[in-house]
């Protein structure tokens, strides 16, 4: 493409011109992330990986299976690289960050085997005597078979009668190939003794809610999961529709529907869990939903001081039980309150009400809120002017909550084993920074719909809940990383309550979140052996059963730095630095963390360039393969919602931080360098099913750059939260009534919520590619329209341009040429990047 053909940038928020001078660049020299994507699902598109120590896996971002060998697939786990440093000299030299990203129950490939379950009986799954350790396939057996060697601290534990087994001439059992535990890498242990269940909590001082039975001190037993929805009835969910839109949609998913144009809907509720209803404005309803009567009948407490249960029986119960009870009480919830002068909503009541109500069990909380709760527990002002904070020292209170109510909410259902997920529909601020730590804590998720519109948003609301209900759930869980000698954890990321230094309590944990570990050396490692990593979620099925997953990893260790880098993995050190400076909001200030960010790469990149590279010039910019996009990630981090510069909410900046903190690898790397495609180019057999085979190809991606996008065009970006349909000012009209079934730009109307469904090739492949994105995330992100020059909106997808100057951060070129400087003062200077402010001064 010529560079005159391009369109002019734009509106976007304003961006950071580059400091000094500097060389003029081709922007087609750059090193490209799309590149990197796009070779890499040539490669391994369709392929299987092979999961021994040894190989590069995919990208994340690459759709592929996994063969588990005996290491956990790369869904399950990656490390930020597959060759661990052997000493902590090494790893500083390198300056890669060594992390580990788990995500547990992380959705399959349909190619792939199911993860096996594995029931040892009254007993257990053997363990460690020493580290309690889980066998493995990497464990090694001694004694004639009478006893087994844990790889990860090398204690020898006796083998119990009902598990031994003979060893064969090459010292492993005759059994091996039935043992689905000692071949898989990834495996759930059933876990059927008292040992197993779910703690109780420790003592507090002082009880959050008043019940009639003393604390219990007894383990928890296993039940099946029980989920309470709790809805906002004030009078601003009922002005916004936001009530009406949440009862809607829960019966509908509860029984299942049937659209208009008579589609038919499958209900989504997990069979076998129970359900009940709370609604809450100044004061707590709960419903006796007993099968044994078709109404549901209303009991009030208004003493939000000392939340109690006015019920036992009815409250909980079986949604096809009692479904003539439940769809009266949905139906009839938005006529009852229609009238309501009451504007306030105690969602802490609320909340103390789910936790005293599935104390001793555990569960799930949804509530649905819409105003900010200025009464009941946790009652909390209007923020005020917030924009004051920014560049202060206060600037940090904006992700801290503003009460302690809802830090101990959060600690209590986390320690109870309930999971608390949030639906924000509110038209003003509404103080994520406060109640959202409920969520962040307990393992739930926030949903967030400002300035909620039924029309707009009632159809992304339902397809969240839907995932919420249907993805793999667990509840009550316990997680520990255990690593090999040598190793160490120093520090955990992600949605959680740290019970102590090494355990992880999470209310819920989902197919959609992921943990991640920082690792530090203890002492050298032997280059002849393998590091060994193990995550184990002791966890309860939603059908009641307790289990245990273990994830399990053996890694090559490496004496050369550049074998650290050749193994290192791009994604996972890319969303380790984004959820260390996603942590840091509460403790630094943002511009410090922006710069640290910069430093961070530059250091990664100088770590190469000393050792691996030092024969070649020092003015010339050497990038690793493995890293040649990092700088781009580096500063689309610096330009996402929580750490970009400007103007931004405290209520967006806190919701998009949590977001990020839980993100499997995948979503975080197509959320900070979203997606781009050229609509209007797709070849004729791209996105249509193959007439021999029946599968699909899809298009290539493009550079989030307006560089690269003319005005006869359509493109479409999605960064995993916001889908957006640009259409060029001079698109001709063919085009338009193809996609859009309007032949000229003005009829197209911005306010549309989904793609019109034509008879048309070009309509076809583009809902097949929305199809084919539905599957893989599982649910419909928000969509907008925008016309070139014509729609406010447009400065949205302009900001999600990310190689292009705006978020108040540089353009990509000048990025790379910051970095470029910074790498080149301190060869020539013989320092570190980090070494002094001469190298640092700020490029904010």
């Amino acid at each position: 493409m010529h560079a005159n053909r391009h369109i002019p940038q734009p509106p976007h928020s304003a961006g950071e011109p580059y400091k000094g001078l500097r060389a003029r660049v081709d922007p087609s020299q750059m090193p490209s992330p799309i590149d990197v994507i796009e070779s890499d699902k040539e490669q391994w598109e369709g392929q299987t990986f092979m999961t021994l120590p040894g190989n590069n896996p995919p990208l994340s971002t690459t759709d592929f299976s996994a063969f588990d060998q005996g290491n956990s697939g790369p869904k399950h786990v990656r490390v930020s690289t597959w060759n661990v440093p052997s000493s902590s000299h090494l790893a500083k030299e390198c300056d890669i960050p060594l992390a580990a990203i788990f995500q547990p129950f992380a959705d399959l490939d349909s190619r792939e085997e199911p993860i096996p379950v594995v029931d040892c009986g009254d007993t257990g799954p053997p363990r460690c005597e020493e580290c309690r350790g889980y066998v493995n396939p990497w464990c090694a057996w001694t004694g004639g078979g009478c006893r087994w060697k844990c790889n990860l601290c090398g204690h020898e534990t006796q083998v119990s009668p009902d598990y031994f087994c003979n060893l064969d001439a090459n010292l492993m059992r005759m059994d091996l190939p039935n043992r689905p535990e000692l071949n898989k890498g990834t495996v759930d242990f059933v876990v059927s003794g008292k040992e197993y269940w779910a703690p109780p909590p420790l003592p507090r001082m002082n009880s959050s809610y008043f019940s009639i039975d003393p604390p219990s001190s007894q383990a928890r037993e296993p039940k099946s999961l029980s989920y309470l929805f709790a809805l906002d009835v004030s009078l601003e969910a009922i002005r916004t529709g936001f009530l009406k839109s949440a009862c809607d949609v829960l019966r509908d998913l509860l029984y299942g529907s049937t659209s208009i144009d008579g589609t038919q809907s499958e209900p989504s509720f997990p069979r076998g869990c129970q359900l009940a209803i709370l609604t809450y404005d100044t004061s707590l309803h709960f419903y006796n939903l007993s099968p044994a009567s078709p109404l549901a009948s209303m009991i009030v407490v208004s003493d939000l001081e000392e939340v109690f249960i006015p019920l036992r029986e009815g409250l909980f119960v079986d949604p096809w039980k009692s479904r003539t009870a439940i769809e009266g009480l949905l139906e009839a919830l938005p006529e009852r309150y229609l009238d309501t002068v009451i504007d306030n909503a105690a969602l802490g009541g609320a909340l103390l009400a789910g936790l005293a109500s599935l104390a001793g069990r555990g569960g799930h909380i949804i509530a649905f809120q819409s105003i900010l709760p200025t009464t009941g527990p946790g009652a909390l002002e209007p923020p005020g002017d917030q924009a004051s904070l920014y560049g202060t020292e206060k600037e940090r209170t904006m992700f801290l909550p503003r009460h302690q109510t809802w830090r101990d909410i959060a600690e209590e259902c986390s320690e109870e084993g309930i999971g608390v997920s949030m639906f924000l529909g509110m038209s003003k601020p509404i103080d994520v920074g406060s109640i959202g730590v409920v969520s962040s804590t307990t393992g739930g998720e926030l949903f967030f719909h400002p300035r909620f519109n039924p029309a707009r948003d009632q159809h992304v609301l339902a397809s969240q809940l839907r995932r919420l209900l249907t993805r793999t759930t667990v509840y009550n869980c316990l997680l520990r990383v255990r690593c090999s000698n040598g190793l160490r954890i120093s520090k955990y990321y992600g949605n959680f309550h740290e019970r102590s230094l090494s355990d992880l309590d999470i209310g819920v944990l989902d197919a959609d979140k992921a943990i991640s570990v920082h690792i530090e050396h203890s002492r050298k490692l032997d280059a002849r052996e393998y590091a060994f990593l193990q995550c184990a979620v002791l966890h309860t099925t939603p059908d009641g059963q307790r289990r245990v997953r273990t994830c399990n990893l053996a890694l090559q260790v490496a004496d050369l730095a550049a074998n650290v880098f050749r193994y290192a993995d791009m994604d996972a050190v890319v969303c380790h630095l984004a959820r260390e400076s996603m942590t840091k909001l509460t403790s630094r200030r943002i511009a410090h963390i922006r710069e640290e960010l910069t430093d961070r790469c530059s250091s990664i990149l100088l770590g190469y360039r000393r050792h691996c590279a030092a024969a070649t010039a020092v003015s010339q910019l050497i990038l690793p393969e493995a890293f040649r996009a990092l700088p781009v990630y580096a500063l689309a981090i610096t330009k996402c919602k929580p750490l970009k510069g400007r103007n931004v909410s405290a209520d967006v900046r806190n919701y998009h931080a949590q977001k990020i903190l839980s993100m499997s690898v995948r979503a975080t790397m197509q959320h900070l360098y979203p997606r781009l495609l050229a609509l209007h180019d797709l070849a004729d057999n791209i996105a249509l099913p193959d007439p021999a085979t029946g599968q699909m190809s899809f298009p290539s991606l493009m550079r989030d750059s307006h560089t690269y996008m003319e005005a006869h065009g359509v493109y479409l970006i999605d960064n995993e939260d916001l889908m957006i349909f640009w259409v060029g000012s001079s698109v001709s009209p063919q085009l338009l009534l193809d996609l859009f079934g309007v032949d000229d730009l003005p009829m197209l109307d911005p306010n549309t919520i989904q793609l019109p469904v034509l008879d048309t090739r070009l309509s076809a492949q583009v809902r097949n590619i929305l199809t084919h994105r539905y599957v893989q995330r599982g649910r419909t992100p928000k969509m907008l329209f925008v016309r070139q020059d014509m729609d406010g909106t447009e400065i949205e997808f302009s900001d999600m341009l990310v190689e292009d100057q705006n978020n108040a951060a540089m353009s990509y070129i000048d990025y790379l040429c910051l970095v470029h400087k910074q790498i080149n003062a301190a060869l020539t200077n013989g320092e570190s990047i980090s070494g002094g402010p001469s190298i640092r001064g700020s490029p904010w």
